[in-house]
């Protein structure tokens, strides 16, 4: 090929000018972004109000000398300071990601030689040689080819590989990818057939993929409004507490002039109000949560997003590789007038009436083919037309005609042993296999209709034809061969299996599902009318979003749920849109060009098999099996977190009140102690495991994929978990403290009234954890739903009480008396009274809503 070129051209650049201008405009890569220290990352995690919370209930427990709840504690400020730093590390990681994908080797011309180099010393001004297989090294523009198709999926979202025709002269830049018949190719893409010599017109960062390395490097991710809202409430209640412990403190003192007991008395009380499980709760739900949902196949890089994905109100889907396979099919042919769909999952036989048409289409490309339609057709011909004559491997190949901007469609000259003629099979643009044979006006626009009519079905049509020729000298333009034409051949990029059940699943879980490809219109309403997404809104097209300003967008977006022919920046311009309308994203993806959006996204969600590593760092979630369904079950996951969040809250609010409250009381009113750091630190035992395992293992509820998302601009620890919290809270607080005001005005000495207040509160504990299981079944409903992980927790704080109540060191550390059976019915009653109200409300609530349902 070097040889047909100019000289000038052929001799490329000069090794000295090379070095220059690589010295000048440096390397062909994207640069790495400048790594944080540790101390800094450190510094930045110490300043959340969450972990200062931990430190400082840490603090707590070494002064009391509990050293191993000191330890716990500071293991978890590590911890979350080590999934920080992982965290920090993941934009540097994408972008390292797209810098090694950008850089592949190229083969050059230096000083009138071919060399083969590392992409990376590809400067502006080389010449390289493509062939069919290899990785684009930089943008340029061609300055000869033949046959060159490359496969810019990675940058447009098209699955069909596009055209590319020589440049009438070298241009400065390149214009922007997608499209056929464009004399550019761009840095990362895939020659999937022909040959071509390319000028650099553009490297590193000021590619195609070099822009969106730019976006994504100033792309910040998400921060949840989970992590915001649970920061502000431990920040509001860690003030509020820490000064009325100052508060006690001082008026214990001055009021009874012990400021040592004071300071015990502050203490306690701290360890009561402090909500030290708020941020073991959040790291214990997402960790076990981001666990349920590997067991989905789904892997989890942002541990935050598991619940955000249960409260996604829009899913942002791209359709190659995401929605369809990213391969293609044969799906229909014509021939002989009729129409036949290929069933892949049948036999494989073909109807006698289409086999001379795969026959032909097959001799029209390669024996080993590179491109996706010819090896779609090939493997339709193994499969139907096995036990046939219509396979030719031992046929010899004389001669290609190629594409040409004139006429799009390739000849390929075949020769038997068995026959003297030779047989030509042609194969291309349908109305140019027309013009080979020689279509009259009418019979043209009869071919045009049946093109529609599968075009209409989002496929891509190509004609094929045949010819004999008997002559020995083969003519110079394959127009003057006696063409005859054989039919038409429609290709699909399939639809995975199961994603229109999962469209519907999001559907009727008031998810909102919007496609957004860089491939045709036709193609996505195809596609879209396929798996259930509706078009009523119509389809918007790239060139027509360009045309929008950001008002005019959020408006359309509203109610549009097709975008076509977007290129990548568009995509991140589409998300934004979305958030500014205030929808929580989820956007999934897996190339290259999906990196800003789903790192822009509230979720972003890549697919772990087909997706790049690019898609892969930038995403909060990764489908392993790239399986689209597995996402309707991560989100299921996460609409279940946020339930047991929201009960586990208002359950966190409801038991610290009545312990801060019999912490306090007691000390206004000049009353003995009734707890001391020891009860605080019991009644923990059973909080924790309550909180961290017992209503994480909650199943869902049976509606939880049937209600709509829940109001992003709702407060997620609003009035409703506040409010049921302190109500719950101060229940129990009455009927406790009712029970050590009438044991001490009974005369039974601050022991026993201690004993048996502590008692009732254990057993109202129980009380609150049973009726916070759900906040719509009563306690008989909801012990028939498997979680053995309850039972532990009552059994093992029954158990535990029993030791402190009867075992004589341990009793006198706690400052009890000995109980009777009377006694322990008593508190029994107690903490059933204390959640009765509660379930009443229940019942009340279901018949309401019943007497209010459909039909009634």
């Amino acid at each position: 090929m070097l040889e047909e070129l100019d000289p000038l051209i052929a001799g490329g650049l000069t090794e000295e000018e090379a070095a220059r201008r690589l010295a000048t405009e440096g390397y062909n890569e994207l640069p790495s972004t400048k790594p944080r220290s540790i101390f800094a990352i450190a510094m930045d995690v110490v300043r959340e109000p969450m972990f200062l919370l931990l430190v400082a209930c840490g603090l707590i427990y070494l002064t009391l000398g509990d050293l191993k709840e000191a330890l716990i504690l500071m293991g978890f400020v590590f911890v979350v300071m080590g999934i920080t730093l992982y965290q920090e590390r993941k934009t540097e990681r994408a972008l390292e990601a797209l810098r090694d994908l950008s850089s592949p080797r190229a083969l050059v011309v230096r000083n009138s030689v071919l060399r083969r180099i590392p992409g990376r010393e590809v400067v502006r001004g080389d010449v390289i040689v493509l062939s069919e297989g290899d990785r684009v090294p930089a943008d340029g523009a061609c300055l000869t080819c033949t046959n060159l198709s490359v496969d810019e999926s990675l940058l447009t979202g098209e699955s069909v590989p596009v055209r590319k025709i020589q440049c009438a002269a070298i241009p400065t830049e390149a214009g922007c990818p997608g499209g056929d018949d464009l004399p550019f190719v761009y840095s990362s893409t895939l020659v999937v057939k022909g040959q071509g010599v390319v000028s650099v017109t553009a490297t590193a960062m000021n590619t195609e993929i070099g822009k969106i390395g730019r976006a994504l490097q100033t792309t910040k991710p998400e921060r949840t409004r989970l992590q915001r809202e649970t920061s502000r409430l431990v920040r509001n209640v860690a003030v509020f507490g820490s000064c009325l412990c100052a508060a006690v403190v001082l008026i214990y003192g001055f009021t009874r002039g012990d400021w040592l007991h004071g300071i015990l008395a502050g203490i306690t009380l701290a360890m009561a109000l402090l909500p030290e499980e708020f941020p073991v709760v959040m790291t214990i739900f997402l960790a076990l949560g981001a666990w349920r949902i590997s067991r989905k196949n789904v892997l989890t890089r942002r541990v935050p997003a598991v619940e955000t994905l249960g409260a996604a109100t829009v899913l942002c889907v791209d359709k190659t590789g995401t929605l369809t396979l990213n391969c293609m099919r044969v799906s229909r042919l014509y021939a002989g007038g009729q129409f036949c769909d290929v069933d892949h999952n049948g036999p494989g036989e073909l109807p006698d009436d289409f086999h001379e048409l795969v026959e032909f289409g097959i001799l029209a490309g390669q024996r080993e083919p590179f491109d996706p339609m010819e090896k779609a057709l090939r493997e339709l011909g193994e499969n139907g037309l096995i036990d046939t004559a219509h396979l030719h491997d031992h046929w010899t190949l004389v001669r290609e005609y190629p594409l040409s901007e004139k006429l799009l469609s390739l000849s390929h000259v075949w020769k038997s042993s068995a026959n003297e003629a030779y047989v030509i099979a042609a194969k291309g643009a349908p109305e140019a296999i027309a013009d080979l044979c020689h279509f009259d006006e009418a019979t043209t626009e009869a071919l045009v209709e049946k093109v529609h009519q599968m075009a209409d079905r989002g496929l891509r049509v190509l004609g094929a034809a045949k010819a004999s020729f008997v002559h020995s000298d083969l003519p110079g333009e394959q127009h003057d061969f006696p063409f005859r034409f054989l039919g038409l051949i429609g290709f699909s990029d399939p639809v995975r299996p199961g994603v229109p059940a999962a469209i519907a699943e999001c559907h009727e879980a008031g998810i909102r599902v919007v496609m957004i490809t860089g491939d045709y219109p036709g193609t996505a309403l195809s596609i879209a009318s396929q798996i259930g997404i509706s078009n009523v809104g119509g389809c918007i097209t790239g060139p027509e979003l360009d045309a929008m300003d950001d008002g005019e967008l959020q408006r359309r977006i509203g109610t549009v749920n097709l975008f076509a022919r977007v290129v990548p920046e568009q995509k991140l311009r589409l998300v934004n849109a979305l958030k500014a309308n205030g929808e929580v994203v989820a956007m999934t993806g897996d190339g290259v060009n999906d990196a800003p959006a789903l790192k822009s996204a509230h979720i972003g969600v890549a697919m772990g098999g087909r997706g790049t590593d690019v898609a892969r760092e930038s995403a909060a979630l990764v489908l392993l099996d790239d399986d689209f369904s597995s996402i309707v079950g991560a989100v299921r996951v996460g609409r279940r977190i946020f339930d047991n969040l929201k009960r586990v809250m208002a359950y966190i609010f409801a038991i610290h009140v009545p312990i801060a409250g019999m912490s306090l009381l007691p000390i206004l009113f000049k009353w003995p102690l009734v707890f001391y750091p020891v009860h605080i630190a019991f009644l923990e035992l059973i909080i924790d495991p309550a909180c961290s395992v017992a209503f994480e293992a909650e199943p869902e509820e049976e509606d939880v994929m049937k209600r709509p998302p829940r109001d992003p601009g709702e407060p997620l620890f609003g009035m409703e978990i506040l409010g049921l919290g302190l109500l719950q809270g101060l229940s129990v607080l009455v009927i406790v403290l009712g029970v050590y005001v009438i044991t001490l005005h009974d005369g039974r000495g601050a022991q026993e009234a201690r004993a048996l207040t502590f008692t009732a509160l254990v057993m109202a504990n129980l009380g609150l954890i049973l009726a916070n299981r759900s906040w719509t079944h009563v306690i008989l409903a909801t012990l028939k739903r498997p979680n053995p992980a309850v039972w532990w927790v009552i059994g093992g704080a029954l158990g535990l009480l029993a030791l402190v109540l009867y075992v004589p060191f341990l009793r006198e550390l706690f400052q009890f008396s000995t109980l009777h059976a009377d006694d322990l019915l008593l508190c029994l009653g107690a903490g059933v009274v204390s959640i009765t109200w509660f379930e009443l409300l229940k019942v009340f609530r279901n018949r309401k809503k019943s007497a209010q349902a459909p039909g009634r």
